[in-house]
């Protein structure tokens, strides 16, 4: 029993000497990643020559599968633990162990697996190789634009108001509804500025009388013109010769701005005299096709957050903030100096931003939204607007390409190229989507190596580049869900970027519609048509793949493996695909906003009651009560929201009683009362800035498994459609059946009584 005891001591007291080893090693590592010393250039230029030739060491040296795998047990046994860290120094190794497993992983390729038996091979391994490559150069293009976000801060603005420039807020509009641009208008009309400083105007390339009229009953200007070239771009150009503000405001038509927008953004102009544009995010209050369809809205983050939450960010580092058409502001005299908004391009947006920086201008990021809009409300005209941004993009890189010309600095040539490159992610993407089906359909072998080879090599290269991704991206971006967003569009943007880089000219520009309805649930056969041909052909691999490892003799079971798995997560990514297709219902014009609120509800015989809001919109509002009200519905309410320390009222006919909960719709609001709402709701400095707070940071496995439950839901979809088409088909058949036998019943009925009529007349003839 004593030896027992002591030897279960012995035990505690080695796995209490390997703790406190962890830990010691762990607090080094933190101390050695927060030294000041790292801030040193001269350090930094010693600790860059000595990595450099070991890096290219690493890349370069051959290794057996065993001393292979010994690598990388290593590489991401300190990949695992260096995450567990925080420090943006930490998040540097991290990419350096991910950038040289990659490049190790293409430099494999590129020296030990292009020599192919067959031409059929030649081709398909190629087409590989290149689509890697690319994927290789955006990755590494990605961790230079990305590694340090500045995270720049608001400058406050001169004590001083009488020093504040002027500044005219153009708001173009083609086809959009007023009811979308009102909102706009008013919210932009409540911004916090001096109002002999501040001049609105709508923008209409519609020439809408209902647009004039609402104009002049707000008290704005309101300018048209006498065509439509060059559609947007045009529009604000012809704008530019009709104004004569020191700084210009833009804002789509349906994007609201907070009444700080100005005060968060013009400060900057103040410090920095070389200053031409300031951006914020674009945010959006309405999920997109794939929040709204997949149901992850507020739980996932969205395409565009990647965008505006970190790549933006990292753009400002470098002085290469994109100019992205709304929600910004720009100083006159640069625009000019550039002449005016770029219209070469269907991103005129991007595009103005490039030659602002070729002149020698500087531009700003603020990653604080501070204006919110609707996201695309199907994936149809969603697809349509990447459409339009992966032509530009490549319009840009053909006729205006930031490798050449002068102006720019490398930095902000990487940038530029990287976010152009990133929109030719459409055939690489579709190879990715196809390439295991030339070895399990075909017989070729896209990579001349055994499967172990390629798993030492390639697992390396896609576990770190998760790993450091989730790091850098996580909080805007949830690892697999890049896939998802690609697979999507990959098929639709190819075309157009392959056209454009051509012939640059081709092509023109499309509005995204905004304000749409989608009243019942439906499948978008006509989007959906790629990605149901792609899962056709996984399938059938992956059934022929499963036919060689059962019947085919003497099958190389290792490679038939690895393409299966291969083809089971191309089928995971393109039954997610399909999902996004199936387009949910949207019964509103104006989607409500969800937030939280005090608020008072004031009853006809006196009575108020202390509640707060559920949601929003410009027509309604949804109330939680603290208890149930006796209240009929059509009854009219006064409802009390506050502004600071304002309070204003609202008429308000209630719609909806179920207990604690209300649904009110407003009555006729003047114009004054309208813009009172919108500072009360939608035009709220802190409106959009904690939207994404209680949303779960990313966690790969977990973010696997919800694709995962995606795709499975996209198979559910097509089996439930299949179903539904062949009842469907089955009912016409059988509805056509008994039609025929119906007629056939008449005209023998016909037919007998034609007889009858017929021996009734030989009968009296006989008579006679």
């Amino acid at each position: 029993m004593n030896v027992r005891r002591i030897r279960y001591a012995r035990l505690q007291m080695r796995m209490l000497g390997r703790r406190k080893g962890f830990v010691f090693a762990v607090n080094a590592v933190r101390e050695l990643a927060g030294w000041r010393g790292w801030q040193n250039p001269l350090i930094q230029l010693a600790v860059l020559a000595v990595a450099l030739p070991v890096m290219w060491m690493v890349v370069t040296i051959k290794l057996t599968a065993w001393q292979q795998l010994a690598l990388v047990v290593l590489s991401f046994g300190s990949a695992l633990f260096f995450r567990m860290l925080p420090g943006r120094y930490v998040t540097q190794v991290l990419i350096v162990l991910s950038a040289v497993a990659s490049t190790r992983y293409l430099y494999w390729r590129l020296t030990e697996t292009i020599s192919f038996d067959t031409w059929l091979s030649g081709l398909f391994g190629s087409l590989l190789f290149i689509a890697e490559a690319y994927a290789w150069i955006v990755l590494v293009f990605g961790y230079f634009q990305t590694a340090w976000p500045l995270e720049r801060k608001p400058v406050p603005m001169d004590p001083d108001v009488s020093k504040w420039p002027s500044i005219d807020v153009l708001i173009p509009t083609y086809n959009e509804p007023l009811k979308v641009v009102r909102t706009t208008v008013l919210a932009a009309m409540a911004m916090d500025w001096p109002r002999d400083r501040l001049r609105i105007y709508i923008c209409d390339d519609g020439k809408r009388e209902e647009f004039r009229q609402f104009a002049e009953e707000a008290g704005v200007g309101y300018l048209t013109r006498s065509t439509k070239k060059h559609a947007k771009a045009g529009n604000l150009n012809a704008a530019l010769t009709k104004i004569m503000g020191e700084y210009v405001a833009i804002f789509d038509c349906d994007h609201i701005p907070t009444r700080t927008f100005l005060q968060v953004t013009m400060g900057w102009f103040g410090k920095d005299a070389k200053l031409a544009m300031v951006q914020t995010p674009h945010h959006f209050f309405s999920p997109d096709p794939f929040e709204k369809n997949l149901g992850t809205f507020k739980k996932v983050p969205n395409e565009g957050e990647l965008f505006y939450g970190l790549v933006q960010d990292g753009n400002d580092l470098w002085n290469a903030t994109f100019f992205c058409g709304s929600c910004a502001v720009i100083k006159r005299s640069a625009l000019d100096d550039v002449g005016g908004v770029a219209t070469e391009t269907v991103t005129e947006d991007a595009h103005t931003a490039l030659k602002l920086h070729r002149k020698g201008y500087s531009t700003a990021f603020l990653a604080i939204p501070q204006a919110a809009g609707f996201a695309t409300e199907s994936l149809g005209s969603h697809v349509g607007q990447r459409i339009r941004w992966a032509r530009g993009m490549a319009q840009i890189f053909r006729v205006d390409n930031p490798f050449l010309g002068k102006g720019l600095t490398f930095a902000q040539r990487m940038c530029y190229a990287n976010a152009m490159l990133h929109f030719f992610y459409g055939l690489p993407r579709l190879i990715f989507l196809t390439a295991p089906l030339a070895f399990l359909l075909l017989g070729s072998e896209v990579i001349q190596a055994t499967a172990l080879s390629i798993a030492l090599y390639a697992l390396p290269h896609l576990l770190h580049a998760n790993l450091t991704n989730s790091r850098m991206q996580g909080e805007f971006r949830h690892s697999f869900w890049a896939e998802v967003y690609e697979s999507v569009l990959a098929w639709y943007i190819l075309r157009p970027t392959m056209v454009a880089f051509i012939n640059p000219k081709f092509g023109k520009f499309n509005v995204t519609a905004k304000g749409g309805l989608n009243e019942t649930l439906f499948f978008d056969w006509g989007i959906a048509k790629p990605y149901i041909i792609l899962m056709g052909l996984s399938l059938l691999g992956f059934a022929a793949g499963v036919f060689r490892l059962v019947w085919q003799e003497a099958p190389d079971v290792d490679t038939i493996l690895l393409n299966l798995i291969w083809t089971a997560y191309n089928l995971m990514m393109l039954g997610a695909s399909i999902a996004v297709a199936n387009e949910a219902r949207q019964v509103r014009q104006s989607p409500r906003v969800q937030m939280k609120m005090d608020a008072a509800l004031r009853l006809p015989n006196g009575r108020s009651y202390a509640c707060s809001t559920s949601d929003y919109s410009d027509g309604g509002v949804g109330l939680a009560m603290s208890a149930p009200i006796e209240i009929a519905t059509g009854t009219w309410v006064k409802l009390a929201l506050t502004r600071g320390m304002e309070e204003y009222e609202f008429d308000a006919k209630v719609t909806m009683n179920r207990g604690t909960n209300l649904g009110l719709q407003f009555g006729p609001m003047s114009i004054q009362q309208s813009i009172d709402f919108v500072q009360c709701t939608f035009a709220r400095a802190d409106s959009w800035v904690v939207w994404g707070d209680k949303r779960k940071p990313d966690k790969p496995w977990q973010s696997f498994k919800e694709v995962a439950w995606m795709g499975l839901s996209g198979f559910k979809v097509m089996v439930a459609l299949l179903i539904g088409s062949w009842r469907e088909r089955k009912e016409r058949f059988q509805a056509q059946f008994n039609l025929t036998n119906v007629r056939a019943a008449l005209d023998e009925r016909q037919a007998r009584l034609r007889a009858f009529a017929a021996s009734q007349r030989e009968g009296g003839k006989s008579a006679s």
